[in-house]
Order: C-alpha cells, then sequence, then structure tokens
C-alpha cells in the first residue's frame, strides 16, 4: 500500500519531534506552521504544555493575511523574537514540523535568530 503525501508528512514531523524531545533540555519549542496562504509560528512549554507565545500573518497588525513570501515570514520571524524576549525566554529549539528547512521557513528562523532568540 503506498503512502500518501499526508502520511509521508506525518512521519516526518513526528522524526523530527522526537528528535527534539531528546535534545530539548527543558527549552521551549518553536514550532512553525506553513499553509499555502499563511505562516504561523508557536512558542511552546512542553513541560506544562502551555504556548508561551505566537506569531502568525493572520493577524491584523501585520496586514499580512492571504501573503505567504520570504518577506513575510521575517515579519513574523522578528515579532515571535520580541515576544518571546518579553515572555523571558532567549534560548529554544526550533521545530521545523515536517518542512523542510529551506526558503520561507529558514526566513523565519533567520530573522528568529536576528531577533535575539538562539537556536
Amino acid at each position: 500500500m503506498a503512502n500518501t503525501k499526508q502520511k509521508l508528512f506525518q512521519k516526518r514531523r513526528m522524526r523530527v519531534r522526537n528528535k527534539l524531545k531528546k535534545t530539548a533540555n527543558g527549552r521551549p519549542r518553536l514550532s512553525v506552521h506553513r499553509s499555502n496562504k499563511n505562516i504561523s509560528v508557536q512558542l511552546i512549554d512542553d513541560i506544562n504544555g502551555v504556548t508561551l507565545a505566537s506569531a502568525s500573518t493572520l493577524e491584523k497588525d501585520f496586514g499580512l493575511a492571504g501573503i505567504n513570501n520570504k518577506d513575510a515570514a521575517a515579519k513574523v520571524g522578528t515579532a515571535i523574537a520580541e515576544r518571546a524576549k518579553a515572555a523571558g525566554v532567549e534560548e529554544c529549539t526550533f521545530d521545523r514540523g515536517g518542512f523542510i528547512f529551506h526558503g520561507k521557513v529558514k526566513a523565519l528562523a533567520d530573522a528568529a535568530r536576528e531577533g535575539g532568540l538562539k537556536f
């Protein structure tokens, strides 16, 4: 039986997440989700099961609803870095999900690093 794209994506996502759990050492997880129209990111504390900060192109502050390009991803990355600092987080692990670390996901990660997050 052939694997569908969705099943392969879920396998890749869980493989990445399980590797992160082994090396997290109590640090929060920066989880990225990318759709065809938007990109969003959450800073999650897995120990307590709480979302510490989040940012998305769907927020009205950005005015980027429905725009999913590298510039929008960079703006979301800088926003999550600012919100993480406000929440008292300086170090985290980067959970790319099942997405390849290239293009928009890489632009978001680079902007978050420039904003002061360490991962």
